[in-house]
């Protein structure tokens, strides 16, 4: 499995963090849907995540036909840092 680089801005607020693939240059980027306003940016791979009762948001940065796997297994990561171990990942918003 590889290894990814998380980067979170301030400890109180894990839903905002951004996924590093050191392979590829991907970035996936984390934002807490109630915390900030996801402004979707064409071009770009979104997914969605629900644990509990907290959703957050995922969308890439600099996405170049990446697989969709490679998104998922960062995603995944970035949840079982978080310890969301009961997360699950959604193409589209789960509210719909």
């Amino acid at each position: 499995m590889s290894n990814y680089m998380i980067s979170i801005a301030n400890a109180d607020q894990h839903t905002v963090g951004t996924i590093h693939d050191r392979r590829s240059k991907l970035k996936v980027k984390a934002f807490g849907l109630f915390r900030s306003h996801l402004k979707p940016r064409e071009g770009e791979v979104r997914f969605f995540v629900t644990a509990g009762d907290e959703t957050l948001a995922f969308e890439t940065e600099g996405y170049k036909r990446h697989r969709q796997l490679l998104i998922l297994q960062m995603i995944s990561r970035y949840c079982m840092y978080l310890g969301l171990f009961e997360a699950q990942i959604h193409s589209t918003y789960p509210g719909m």
